[in-house]
């Protein structure tokens, strides 16, 4: 005959195990219940995105392109696009599924919160550019509109996020940018980046890798099947044509490479005396405040001093004091040489 303990101790377990699977507010049913209906939210929510997206750029809505975006199947595609046709939020026209006013007012919502949050992430935040895009996809799907109008008011409701993507305003107007492909700027010519393109994330990688940002001057130097060559922050750089098509610019009139207006604190040698021209503005948020806050501003006069045994940092000597940089933080620097000490 079982012991009137164990049983107690057994009735005890099942009793806390049904309240921890069925409890309302936080039981695992209500949680799991909860999430789901998490997921088709953002599904949907993303669906928005890619159909505003694919309208904008004259393309046609199909299940399976919807499919391939959110990886998904098309049955699950097909379902999804069908419940939201059920709620109002897209409709069939003659030229195939369009957002209805209710569904494009839904799309720029989340667009609007995904570019404000990269904003966020690229001004107020340490995380790392090839972090911003994947940080605010999460990140977007749980903003309210009152958080986003706090936000954009925090920001000083700026109008581009930091990939150069026009942001919409509270009204839901976007502006559009006039640009072409890095790819197809002609040998020669010029240009100023205005935007670049986060997906995929690993080609996005290479582009950040390659310092690359919105407001940078370009000259292409060559134009082949192969490559790209050209002037960029004062330095030469090659792209695959496949990696430039994902730099647009709008050109600009021809003038000398940038490398005439300033070299990079990490070309001087030890003993060479420079002044501070500018900081990249690749170099953002508190990385920049910090260069800033050490009194490296334009201006400003700068030693080298000595090099670490490894060669990285470098100790520069700034307003009589010494402080130490990565090549990395002093590439960001542009310098005019004055000469040795």
């Amino acid at each position: 005959m079982p012991s009137p303990l164990l049983t107690l101790l057994i009735a005890t377990i099942l009793i806390v195990l049904i309240i921890l699977v069925t409890w309302p507010e936080w039981g695992l049913v209500a949680r799991w219940r909860r999430a789901r209906r998490l997921t088709k939210r953002v599904l949907r929510e993303d669906a928005l995105k890619h159909i505003f997206e694919a309208e904008r750029e004259g393309h046609e809505v199909t299940a399976k392109a919807i499919a391939g975006a959110l990886q998904v199947t098309v049955n699950d595609a097909v379902e999804l696009l069908a419940e939201m046709e059920r709620l109002g939020l897209v409709e069939m026209s003659e030229r195939g599924l369009r957002l209805t006013p209710e569904g494009r007012s839904a799309a720029l919502h989340i667009i609007r919160a995904h570019r404000l949050w990269e904003r966020y992430l690229a001004d107020e935040t340490g995380f790392q550019e090839v972090e911003w895009h994947s940080q605010a996809e999460h990140q977007e799907h749980h903003l309210a509109p009152a958080q986003l109008e706090a936000l954009a008011e925090r920001l000083g409701n700026p109008a581009f996020d930091p990939h150069g993507d026009p942001i919409p305003t509270a009204e839901g107007d976007i502006a559009k940018v006039e640009s072409i492909r890095l790819s197809a700027l002609e040998e020669n010519a010029a240009g100023r980046i205005v935007h670049i393109e986060d997906e995929p994330e690993m080609v996005y990688a290479q582009l950040v890798a390659e310092g690359l940002h919105p407001g940078m001057e370009v000259q292409v130097i060559e134009r082949t099947p192969q490559r790209i060559r050209f002037w960029a922050d004062g330095d030469e750089r090659v792209l695959a044509p496949i990696l430039a098509a994902n730099v647009s610019v709008t050109p600009i009139p021809r003038r000398a490479p940038e490398i005439a207006h300033g070299e990079r604190l990490s070309s001087l040698e030890i003993g060479e005396l420079a002044e501070v021209v500018g900081i990249s503005r690749a170099c953002r948020s508190s990385e920049r405040r910090r260069l800033m806050d050490l009194g490296i501003v334009p201006g400003t006069r700068i030693e080298v001093a000595f090099r670490s045994p490894s060669g990285d940092p470098t100790a520069y000597l700034v307003r009589d004091a010494l402080i130490a940089l990565r090549k990395e933080q002093a590439d960001m620097i542009s310098i005019r040489r004055i000469g040795e000490t």
